[in-house]
């Protein structure tokens, strides 16, 4: 009896962490064995791959229809126009400060730490094929890519911030026709629905998933390649820290008076999972359940600002490609000024808005911060191999942004029920 009310209570964040946990194991017992068919083709690049990428495909699939479906739901839900222009105003606009700031912490940490002095970047060469054929794109080509030419092959070919504008635009409309729309409206209304049941289904296979991607990364890179990049690590790491805690916990105190401690123990299974998927699109229902039910947030508030968040708040990414600046300027002995710093600053804000929430896609983008200020992009070749770790801890912060901006603009427009919060347990 008592192992039966044991296992109804392992929950899925439980099961992810046991996945992550013997995942890791089995990484580091396979980078110790010798290399031979069995293990390199048939265990790593066979089954560990095929299963993990299945899921990573998995999730893939869901980001299209499940955002736009639920930017359109949000956008309906808020009904008002005024409102809803309101609310949009504010999201974008926390979301664009705290990228900023996240950049400017990332720069400040990176001088403090000093990654890349002592460097040997004669390494590198062997790696950067892959970099260098990605084709970078101009600031202002990344501002009128946010207008889409054809919503229809924005959809197919999963242009996140051209699906936004349109699903944003259909929402509106919806919500301004009222009842003439009333079809429209419930068929989006039930297709959202869909596709967070299927978000479900895909979610009860992920501790298959995150325990083949855990167990490959770790076979792949074992413990000794994190020893030449260990400064860059804890300069990401640091900065990240910095970010979560003390930015974003600060603005949730100033601005609501929630506790802090408190909001972290309830928002940490989000965290969790979003940790060991390593992409923010596949939290979105657990992100906007947890809002509700632990910190009383209203869900047509956060329908509207998570997804949103989602795909153009990278604040996690925007601090990697800070740090990587500063560690590829100071490996090539490249001096840059404060013209520089600025530039890197609204460079890396775009480039993170333009980010998808899908696993390691920072480092596309992190080339068009690089070709800003004419660093070599060869030094992204570097931290490529340990990028999944570091991946996973951003996606957690990305997330937390998230539900913190979340939180204050339900606050403001009066959708935040704090008794739920204050009576919540973890």
């Amino acid at each position: 009896m008592a192992l039966e009310k044991r296992k109804k209570k392992m929950g899925l964040t439980t099961k992810i962490f046991i996945a992550l946990l013997l995942g890791a194991i089995l990484g580091i017992i396979l980078y110790t064995l010798p290399a031979s068919s069995v293990r390199d083709d048939i265990v790593v690049d066979g089954i560990l791959y095929v299963v993990g990428q299945g899921f990573i495909k998995l999730m893939k699939m869901l980001v299209v229809p499940l955002v736009f479906c639920s930017l359109v739901c949000g956008s309906m839900a808020i009904g008002d126009t005024k409102k809803l222009g309101s609310v949009g105003v504010r999201t974008i606009i926390f979301y664009l400060i705290t990228t900023a700031l996240a950049i400017t912490v990332a720069l400040l940490v990176g001088n403090l730490i000093n990654p890349g002095i002592g460097l040997d970047m004669s390494t590198i060469q062997a790696n950067v094929t892959s970099v260098d054929s990605v084709e970078s794109t101009s600031l202002v080509e990344t501002i009128l890519n946010i207008i889409p030419d054809n919503p229809i092959s924005s959809l197919a070919s999963g242009n996140m911030l051209q699906i936004i504008v349109f699903a944003l635009l259909v929402g509106v409309i919806l919500a301004k026709l009222g009842e003439k729309t009333e079809v429209v409206g419930n068929f989006f209304s039930q297709f959202n629905d869909i596709m967070m049941e299927m978000t479900m289904m895909v979610m009860a296979v992920a501790p298959i998933g995150v325990f083949c991607l855990i167990a490959r990364t770790f076979a792949g890179i074992g413990f000794s390649a994190f020893l030449p990049l260990g400064k860059y690590m804890i300069g990401v790491l640091l900065a990240l820290a910095v970010q979560c805690f003390f930015v974003y916990l600060g603005l949730l105190k100033l601005f609501t008076g929630l506790n802090p401690i408190k909001f972290i123990k309830n928002f940490f299974p989000v965290m969790a999972f979003a940790f060991s998927t390593a992409t923010s699109n596949a939290t979105i229902p657990l992100s906007i359940d947890t809002l509700a039910k632990k910190m009383g947030v209203s869900k047509r508030i956060s329908s509207f600002t998570i997804p949103l968040g989602a795909t153009i708040n990278m604040d996690g990414t925007a601090i990697m490609q800070g740090v990587a600046v500063v560690f590829a300027a100071q490996a090539f002995g490249i001096n840059l000024d404060f013209t520089d710093y600025i530039t890197v600053i609204g460079t890396a804000t775009l480039a993170s808005i333009g980010t998808a929430g899908i696993p390691s896609v920072g480092l596309v983008t992190l080339t068009m911060v690089f070709n800003s200020v004419g660093l070599p992009v060869e030094a992204i070749g570097m931290i490529m191999g340990i990028d999944r770790i570091l991946d996973m801890t951003r996606t957690a912060v990305n997330i937390t942004g998230d539900a913190v901006c979340t939180t204050i603009v339900a606050h403001q427009n009066k959708a935040l029920d704090k008794n739920v919060f204050i009576n919540s347990i973890k």
